[in-house]
């Protein structure tokens, strides 16, 4: 079972919240509270990326007629709670008169709460900086065209100072510019695409049973519940799964390591790794909870055609291999690869050089294929990521800014993890996650691919929140898949 719930159209989820609440307000107020704390704790956890919310910092909350601009101002009360010494302006795009009654109930709220603290602006006030911005004007309901002066109104916003900024649900008519979106509730389809959304965060605030269908789904930390939980204590080490990782080269030595990392990481009971003869010392000693088996070399370095008795040796004794990281492109370490992929059986994960489309032609096990978004084009053309993943029966990882995982059905998005994501070697470590889970799940490529994807962005928000986005290197996101695995 992959830990999701469905992606909707606005229309959709139109519909769905109409039968959920059935026009019962008490319902909606309830949902509505819930919804402004939850974007209150998860703009404030986004925060620590860029040093925390300033004790003093000044809010300014923008809000339209309905549902979304109460939750701006319960997010905000929220913020003001954790933070006393925090003022609120609110800016009433529509002023005061059309407030839906929740909405009106929501600012009276704000006002009981901090009092002094809180002044309703014009748009004219707009001056100086801010600490945060929360874009409450338009949400699902909304219906183009936007007005002239809301139009200006939200430019206005977009030109000030302020150092997060935060839509909740969708970013007003595309036009306000967030740093985060916090899809509360459920993700809305536009959302994924909008380029002015940033990062988008989903909030679940338990409108979902587990059972409602969708091929387009928004996978949740539930998915990571059973890796925190206790292992069997009858265990071994062979009943955690073996993994075999094929790769490395003189040219591109440090990815194979950090794929082997990575996997030592995942739970997984052994790992075993085929890398040139010449690499296998330096990186026994790294990593010598791995065991190394130094191959014959190409006169350039990679991993020569004579491996392949060595890893034939060896694969009725494992549950899956990764292939790929740090592999290069010679053409014998391509005869390798080849021959090898005719006759495994066992699952196998494509990554890096690997993604070539004579490998996915030749592969007659299940597969697993990590591409960014170039690879993608290498071995896909302009096909789709779900006709691709159905036509060639593979598990396809796309990754990128909202990751998307399809088994040709099913797509799953992934909305962990961020730009700290985006430097050499997180694609290598995500590839010796999910292989080492692979191992542990070999029947099961999709829940490992998944998991893998969730438990790599979560440790990469909590990377950057410890650290920051810049001043951190790859191999650091290692040290919080422990944590990671925490909280669930």
């Amino acid at each position: 079972m992959i830990s999701s719930d469905p992606i909707l159209t606005c229309d959709a989820a139109r519909k769905f919240e109409a039968g959920l609440f059935g026009g019962d307000e008490a319902k909606e107020w309830s949902a509505m509270q819930q919804a402004g704390r939850a974007v209150a704790a998860s703009l404030l956890e986004d925060f620590l990326e860029i040093g925390g919310f300033s004790a003093t910092g000044r809010v300014l909350v923008l809000v339209g007629k309905g549902h979304n601009g109460g939750d701006a101002l319960l997010a905000a009360q929220a913020v003001l709670e954790r933070h006393p010494a925090a003022y609120v302006d609110v800016l009433f795009a529509f002023g005061t008169r059309d407030l839906r009654p929740l909405a009106a109930q929501a600012y009276r709220s704000l006002a009981e709460a901090a009092v002094n603290r809180v002044r309703a602006i014009r748009g004219d006030d707009l001056t100086g900086e801010y600490e945060l911005c929360l874009d409450g004007v338009f949400g699902f309901q909304f219906r183009p065209p936007v007005g002239t002066e809301v139009a200006a109104l939200l430019a206005r916003v977009n030109a000030l100072s302020i150092r997060l900024r935060a839509a909740v649900d969708l970013p007003s008519a595309g036009q306000f510019r967030a740093d985060f979106t916090y899809a509360t509730g459920s993700v809305k389809t536009p959302v994924l695409t909008d380029r002015n959304a940033g990062r988008v965060r989903y909030l679940d605030l338990g409108f979902f049973t587990g059972e409602e269908e969708g091929a387009d789904r928004v996978l949740t930390a539930g998915i990571l519940a059973p890796l925190g939980g206790l292992r069997p204590p009858d265990g071994d080490k062979r009943s955690q799964g073996h993994l075999l990782v094929l790769g490395g080269s003189r040219s591109y030595p440090g990815a194979v390591l950090m794929s082997v990392l990575s996997a030592l990481h995942s739970g997984v009971g052994l790992v075993t790794a085929f890398v040139p003869e010449s690499l296998a010392p330096a990186f026994a000693a790294r990593a010598p909870e791995a065991m190394w088996v130094g191959c014959p070399e190409t006169t350039e370095g990679g991993v020569a055609l004579e491996a392949l008795h060595l890893l034939q040796l060896r694969l009725a004794r494992a549950n899956a291999l990764v292939i790929g990281p740090g592999l290069g492109r010679e053409p014998e370490t391509f005869a390798l690869v080849t021959d090898l992929l005719k006759t495994v059986r066992l699952p196998v994960l494509l990554d890096a050089d690997a993604l070539q489309p004579e490998f996915v032609k030749a592969a007659k096990s299940p597969l697993v294929l990590t591409p960014h978004a170039g690879e993608f084009a290498r071995i896909a053309g302009k096909t789709a990521l779900r006709v691709y993943s159905r036509k060639h029966r593979a598990t396809v990882v796309l990754k990128g800014p909202i990751t998307r995982v399809s088994d040709g059905e099913t797509t799953y998005h992934s909305l962990f993890g961020g730009p700290v994501l985006a430097r050499g070697g997180s694609g290598d470590l995500l590839a010796g996650l999910i292989g080492g889970l692979l191992a542990q799940t070999p029947t099961d490529p999709l829940l490992a691919a998944s998991r893998g994807v969730v438990w790599h962005g979560r440790a990469a928000d909590l990377l950057a929140r410890t650290y920051g986005q810049t001043a951190v290197t790859t191999t650091q996101l290692l040290d919080f898949l422990p944590t990671a695995l925490r909280n669930l």
